[in-house]
């Protein structure tokens, strides 16, 4: 399987958006706190599996590994959607990533 690039997530992330879009909240920047707070409750599922069931188990039990990745899906949605709400590109993401890995690796 070859990689999975922020502009194929965005690009699914669209065509699910615009297939609910008289179901879902509507993609602009007002509601994008709102999927900034989804997004977090994602991220609770996903600590609350690890809690649950610990790193290592989470990693190797294929049940549990099976629901860790959905659930990581589930954050990665709703990330596109902040993306998306606030108009931020592969390239923009790409670039600020970059930058800010440069000033890390020369942090400490």
């Amino acid at each position: 399987m070859s990689d999975f690039s922020v502009n194929e997530m965005l690009e699914m992330q669209r065509k699910l958006q615009d297939k609910y879009k008289d179901k879902w909240e509507k993609i602009c920047p007002e509601t994008g706190k709102n999927k900034l707070l989804w997004m977090i409750g994602e991220i609770g599922e996903v600590i609350d599996i690890v809690k649950q069931n610990g790193g290592t188990k989470a990693c190797e039990d294929a049940e549990i590994r099976a629901h860790l990745v959905e659930e990581m899906a589930d954050v990665l949605m709703y990330y596109n959607d902040v993306l998306l709400c606030y108009g931020i590109t592969a390239d923009e993401l790409k670039q600020a990533y970059t930058e800010k890995f440069e000033r890390n690796m020369k942090r400490w």
